[in-house]
């Protein structure tokens, strides 16, 4: 719920949505409707106990677990007040139910009658993938044509969501309104373009004490040059403080924060921590001497950097140069 408060205030705009098996999301409904969510996935498999039985191996409340009807019954009785809930509150609601052969297969119609009662919105049958190892290992996946036609008969409830398979990277559209196909030619071509950092990441920042030499170690600088490449060459945009020094981790991470938008970061030294923090967020910190401009032009143009490279001196060792000060 924090990740989603947090979100929901940096990204107002952003879609929300949350996905469930509905055992435990009661109690949280009342603050998804204040976080704006615009719907929420619940995983609905059987509305029958005796079924759910034969599904659920146990089912855990806090730190009891149940088992056989108990269990199956809980769970059930959980889904659908949460699905009653959620739509008290007009958040949309989808239900997923896996298709498994010789269990439920011959009951989807009455899951599919029930959640229409509920007023559900969109109801989303899926096919099975047996995993070696796990109690269903032996039961067939069910084919194209079964998965169709029991699409088509719970149709006659709920309108299906038939462009899902696997969870899916390459999926475009919204729930019910699936434009994958329409995009597939765009999606493989943009997937074998190389990747321009420079694309959302147009600046490069400079660790430098006077504005004209690259010469200052990461750990020591007080602020940051912002530079950007323009038409008549390069500009340096603004200046950003550095983080306080101490804070171990945390001063780094705030650091790659404050550089989001730099795709690199020039310094005469760098301790492995930063480095490693910094190249994680997609930050290349990049150790050299001499005049900035130099730099910028290597980085900006993707010339080898092996001539601007200062020579490394670990700051474990005690030989970077600066006081060790900044370096923690």
């Amino acid at each position: 719920m924090e990740t989603l408060r947090l979100i929901r205030k940096k990204f107002p705009d952003i879609i929300l949505c949350l996905a469930s098996n509905g055992l435990a999301i009661g109690p949280y409904i009342e603050e998804l409707a204040c976080y704006d969510i615009s719907h929420v996935t619940i995983t609905v498999n059987t509305v029958d106990p005796e079924i759910g039985q034969k599904i659920y191996g146990w089912v855990r409340d806090g730190k009891v677990v149940y088992r056989g009807m108990k269990g199956a019954s809980l769970l059930l009785e959980r889904q659908l007040s949460a699905i009653r809930m959620l739509k008290k509150k007009g958040i949309v609601v989808k239900v997923n139910t896996i298709v498994i052969p010789g269990i439920n297969d011959d009951h989807i119609e009455q899951v599919a009658r029930r959640m229409k009662g509920l007023g559900v919105d969109l109801l989303n049958c899926m096919a099975m993938f047996p995993n070696v190892g796990t109690p269903f290992a032996e039961v067939p996946q069910p084919g194209k044509e079964t998965m169709a036609a029991i699409r088509n008969m719970a149709e006659r409830y709920l309108p299906q969501m038939r462009h899902c398979t696997r969870c899916r990277a390459d999926a475009v559209g919204l729930l019910g309104d699936d434009k994958t196909h329409e995009f597939r030619g765009c999606l493989s071509s943009c997937a074998k373009m190389p990747v321009n950092p420079s694309d959302h990441r147009p600046f490069i920042a400079v660790a430098t004490m006077e504005g004209v030499l690259i010469n200052q170690h990461l750990g020591e600088a007080y602020k940051f040059q912002i530079w950007g490449q323009g038409k008549d060459g390069y500009h340096m945009v603004e200046e950003r403080p550095a983080p306080e020094p101490g804070g171990g981790i945390k001063r780094w991470m705030k650091l790659a924060r404050i550089l989001h938008d730099c795709q690199a970061i020039l310094t005469s030294g760098i301790g492995e921590t930063p480095r490693e923090i910094l190249s994680k967020s997609g930050i290349r910190p990049l150790e050299m001497s001499g005049f900035i401009e130099d730099g910028l032009e290597a980085v900006f143009s993707g010339e080898n950097l092996d001539r601007f490279r200062a020579r490394r001196n670990p700051c474990a060792q005690g030989g970077c140069g600066g006081t060790g000060g900044g370096c923690l």
